[in-house]
Order: structure tokens, then C-alpha cells, then sequence
């Protein structure tokens, strides 16, 4: 099992190569199962940042022929995650604690998350309170999410 605070040193070395943003998506899904099953892809991770696209396909839709809702809280759940795990130093841990949505328009075509989330400092337990924005092709907010995420620092 790799250390998922070395996800970031992962996407560094997989973004060189063609393909790599792909390839290091398809391996969040592997390690996070059920977000694997959502056309999603990381476009770009930092430290204290990231931004991943949920693809508009039918097997994120409901039958408002809009993307579901629970696949726009997984695209929050993880673009918050990835932006937080990138902050953390090795030997570190952390675990969702909370998660909350706002929808304010039905969401169609591709969907762009973006976080921003400030590094915890210290050692033991922290609670960050992190938040994604989901935009749709055109730049228009269609969601937001909310996520607080415990972590424990060495």
C-alpha cells in the first residue's frame, strides 16, 4: 500500500508522461473504489490545490438527464481530498469526518472542480474545514461542497 501523502510526488512523476494524468486518476480509483466507478480525471494537483473533471456520461446521470447528485458529491469528496493529502507529510492520516453539498443549477456537460485548502501545522489532530467549487464548461457554479477532514500529523 502506498502512503497516500505521496500522492502528490506520484502525480509529479506520472504528469511527465503521456497519458499520466489518466493513468494517476485510474489509480485513485483504484485505491478509492467506489470514486473509481465515475469518469472523473485529476487535471491538476499541487500542493494545496487541486482540480479534477468529472466527464458528462450516462452512468453519472439521473433521470433528469442531469449529472446526479451523488456523483457531484464524489467529485467534491475527492477533489477536497486530494487537495488536502497533498498538504500532509509522510506518515500522516486522515479521514472525512463531514461532507455537505449546495446545488444551485442543474449540472450538464463537463464538470471542473477546484480546491484550495491551507497546510495544517503541528503535530497530532486537526479538523480542516475545506471547500471544493464545481463549474460547469462555461465557468458557472452548479454546486458546491463543504468537507471537513480529520487528520492526524506525526
Amino acid at each position: 500500500m502506498i502512503d497516500p501523502t505521496q500522492l502528490l510526488s506520484i502525480y509529479r512523476a506520472l504528469n511527465r508522461l503521456p497519458g499520466g494524468k489518466r493513468l494517476f486518476s485510474k489509480a485513485v480509483g483504484i485505491a478509492a473504489p467506489y470514486t473509481g466507478t465515475l469518469p472523473f480525471v485529476v487535471r491538476d494537483l499541487e500542493r494545496g490545490r487541486a482540480v479534477v473533471q468529472l466527464h458528462d456520461r450516462r452512468i453519472a446521470r439521473n433521470h433528469l438527464n442531469s449529472l446526479h447528485a451523488i456523483a457531484l458529491m464524489n467529485l467534491g469528496e475527492v477533489c477536497t481530498g486530494l487537495a488536502t493529502y497533498s498538504t500532509l507529510p509522510p506518515g500522516s492520516r486522515g479521514i472525512i469526518t463531514d461532507l455537505g453539498m449546495s446545488y444551485s443549477k442543474k449540472a450538464r456537460g463537463p464538470i471542473i472542480a477546484t480546491c484550495e485548502v491551507q497546510a495544517p501545522t503541528g503535530t497530532g489532530r486537526h479538523d480542516l474545514q475545506v471547500e471544493a467549487v464545481l463549474r460547469n464548461a462555461d465557468g458557472v457554479e452548479v454546486a458546491r461542497a463543504r468537507a471537513v477532514w480529520r487528520v492526524d500529523l506525526p
